[in-house]
């Protein structure tokens, strides 16, 4: 069983920057395939960025060039660095493993954790 475990989430001021980290136990946890999403306030969950296990790596339009994927096999975690943030980035941000990387879309799997909140001020 894995449980990531999400952090770093916080109240910014527009055109800040934020690094959420996803670290959980389980021994390939970092190297499989992964996703972070998030949840605006009244909106569906959008998958945002996505890193294979090879470390390729996919963005939603929304936040490419500001949002960056990253892990770090070493600590088992898994990074999102979020530069130059606007007021549409606040939002539940969660990280999803034990899904599928294929032709560059990540399918979400079956482990997700308890979401940190990002919340930027105009």
């Amino acid at each position: 069983q894995v449980q990531p475990v999400e952090s770093g989430g916080g109240l910014v001021q527009a055109g800040g920057s934020l690094r959420l980290s996803c670290a959980a136990s389980g021994s390939s946890f970092s190297t499989n395939a992964m996703g972070w999403y998030r949840r605006a306030p009244g909106k569906q969950r959008e998958l945002v960025a996505s890193i294979s296990s090879g470390g390729s790596t996919k963005y939603a339009d929304s936040v490419k060039g500001r949002f960056t994927i990253s892990r770090d096999t070493a600590e088992n975690t898994v990074y999102l660095q979020i530069n130059g943030l606007k007021p549409e980035d606040t939002a539940v941000y969660y990280c999803n493993t034990g899904g599928s990387y294929r032709a560059g879309y990540y399918s979400a799997g079956a482990y997700w954790g308890q979401g940190t909140q990002v919340t930027v001020s105009s």
